[in-house]
């Protein structure tokens, strides 16, 4: 058996006699373990509770920190509250100050279980702003729980109607001969489907959308719509994931982002920090949040929209 954490996939993370074995060899549960991170942290967001114990008992410091948190905020912004159970009653500090302002007792008090941990007296919860942060995200998050499937782009467009969006793209109705024609075989002629877009009033702007390709999250039209204000928007690649994009006055400022994907440090603002803990997995909520857009339910993003436009040729 080896005496290092080499070759441990994902289960063996869960498997209690696997990580006996490594530990009896001589492995550490301190030991980077895969690019700079270790077993212990490893296993608080993708191992067993059982696991974790076992881990922390041997632990030199179980509040041990690897880029700016411990362990145990690992499982609390993992969503695995067993895992951060075991280490809380290993030892692990809920309230040590990390992550600008969110200890993983305070990060808790967002989450699914927010009794995960006592407060102390002294130590602050949650604010009013960010409260209604977090039921805003929740609200979303259901709203669009039925978009499964990949393949789809859309640009979520702050502060104008889909009126407005209509002409700043110099768009033309559609047909309903030629959506249905789509709809039929969608890779029949994309160069050409790629024209024909859904667009949709919603509370807070309007949501450009394409259920079958990256037609809504093109430069150009992230220019035409963002022209004094902002937009976001993202393509479903099947092949590579969710690729983001953001324009402001009809300049492009992010390209190529990974919406949904919950990447933080502890240099990122607060506000930021907890933006990615909730809205981690849920690529379309987020595009939401940061154009300021309250969806009532995905229609206008994978159903059907208000009305079927057609860009002129030169947009595509």
């Amino acid at each position: 058996m080896s005496a290092d954490w080499s070759g441990m996939g994902g289960d063996a993370w869960s498997d209690l006699g696997t990580v006996r074995a490594r530990l009896a060899a001589g492995a550490s549960p301190d030991a980077d373990a895969r690019h700079g991170r270790t077993a212990l942290w490893i296993a608080a967001e993708a191992g067993s509770p059982e696991v974790v114990a076992e881990l922390a008992a041997r632990s030199a410091d179980v509040d041990a920190e690897v880029d700016g948190r411990t362990a145990l905020w690992c499982a609390v912004y993992a969503g695995r509250a067993d895992n951060a159970r075991a280490l809380a009653e290993a030892g692990a500090n809920p309230w040590r100050p990390m992550m600008n302002g969110w200890p993983p007792g305070r990060l808790a008090l967002a989450g699914p279980t927010p009794g995960l941990f006592p407060r102390p007296d002294g130590e602050p919860g949650l604010t009013d702003a960010e409260q209604a942060f977090v039921a805003r995200a929740r609200a979303l998050i259901a709203a669009l729980a039925d978009i499964t499937d990949d393949g789809h782009s859309v640009t979520c467009v702050a502060g104008i109607d889909a009126a407005e969006a209509v002409r700043r793209l110099e768009a033309t109705p559609a047909t309903d001969e030629e959506i249905e024609e789509i709809f039929d075989d969608p890779f029949d002629d994309m160069d050409e489907n790629l024209k024909f877009l859904g667009v949709t009033d919603v509370p807070g702007g309007c949501v450009v959308a394409q259920p079958w390709g990256f037609g809504a999250d093109i430069p150009g039209v992230q220019k035409a719509l963002s022209a004094g204000t902002r937009c976001y928007g993202l393509y479903a690649n099947p092949k590579s994931g969710n690729q983001g994009s953001a324009a402001v006055d009809g300049i492009v400022v992010e390209w190529d982002t990974h919406p949904g994907g919950g990447d933080t440090d502890e240099s990122e603002p607060t506000e930021e920090i907890l933006r990615a803990y909730l809205l981690q997995g849920h690529a379309e909520a987020e595009l939401c949040v940061r154009a300021g857009l309250l969806l009532p339910d995905s229609r206008a993003i994978t159903g059907t929209p208000d009305l079927w436009v057609k860009l002129p040729d030169h947009w595509v």
